[in-house]
């Protein structure tokens, strides 16, 4: 039971580092219409960057220091690779790809090919649920979370979030309304980009860093954003904890690969079943 346990707190805390990761993903698809396939690698420059600057800044200083150079190599990518081939979007999967194997083999060059750890900033366990749990697995969750909260607020509450709302609906009437709809577009890509190497650094110190980090998280970016609903941000949150939660409950009485089957099941009934998405009919 104490394993059961563990592993569906393990999918919590997994889960909302994912959602951050789906986020970046579903508002670039949402707003860009382009499947960035190389989404899952700004994930692993962002375990890079975190274990990179936390042994010069510290960790939390590099937990504010990732996301700003994400922001800065997304409006740069937008700018050079994406928007030069976004009018077609079979044309955009092969450049995402090409970019998904550049970075791969830069952080393999200049980082080398063997995995490396990285040691949580904060060690010890608290007493959970009858555990001695990982304190800073909790922190991680905690965090993300705020992070995911500070989202919404942000699409919500400011300007540039309405904006962002608004060329989603409907880029006509937006660029009518003078809307600087280039710019939002940007700035759209330079955020999931950001949101992405955020999770990076967060998950530094539990998953492993090396430089295919990136080919596992990308899949299940996916289907989370599938299952959520294309473009749906709650949505996608929502599918992102399930979905971890699932597999950790599947991982206490199964292997992982059948734990991924089980989640790739899920996705395929939702699909035959509501092929918008399971909360396609949610506020977006």
């Amino acid at each position: 039971m104490e394993l059961v346990v563990a592993l569906a707190i393990n999918g919590l805390v997994w889960g909302l580092i994912v959602a951050l990761i789906a986020l970046g993903l579903s508002i670039i698809f949402g707003l860009l219409d382009i499947i960035n396939v190389a989404h899952g690698d700004f994930f692993m420059v962002g375990t890079v960057l975190g274990l990179v600057l936390a042994g010069t800044t510290g960790f939390w200083i590099a937990l504010v220091l990732v996301p700003l150079l994400g922001l800065a190599l997304g409006l740069v990518i937008e700018r050079l690779v994406i928007r030069p081939t976004i009018s077609a979007a079979s044309l955009t999967i092969v450049t995402t790809f090409g970019l998904s194997m550049i970075m791969q083999e830069t952080v393999r060059a200049a980082f080398g090919a063997q995995p490396r750890r990285m040691a949580p900033p904060i060690e010890g366990t608290i007493p959970l649920f009858g555990l001695d749990y990982d304190i800073y697995r909790i922190i991680a969750a905690a965090f993300a979370a705020l992070c995911i909260g500070g989202f919404f607020l942000f699409m919500s509450r400011t300007t540039l979030g309405t904006w962002m709302r608004a060329v989603r609906h409907d880029r006509e009437t937006a660029t009518a309304l003078g809307i600087p709809v280039s710019r939002v577009c940007a700035f759209t890509f330079g955020l999931g980009t950001a949101l992405a190497l955020l999770g990076g650094a967060i998950a530094a110190p539990i998953t492993t860093v090396e430089f295919r980090t990136g080919v596992d998280i990308l899949p299940v970016s996916f289907m989370a954003v599938v299952i959520g609903g294309l473009g749906n941000a709650k949505g996608t949150v929502a599918a992102a904890v399930l979905l971890a939660v699932l597999e950790g409950l599947v991982s206490s009485v199964a292997d992982p690969t059948t734990a991924r089957i089980t989640s790739l099941a899920v996705m395929s009934i939702v699909l035959l079943v509501r092929p918008h998405g399971l909360f396609a009919g949610a506020t977006r």
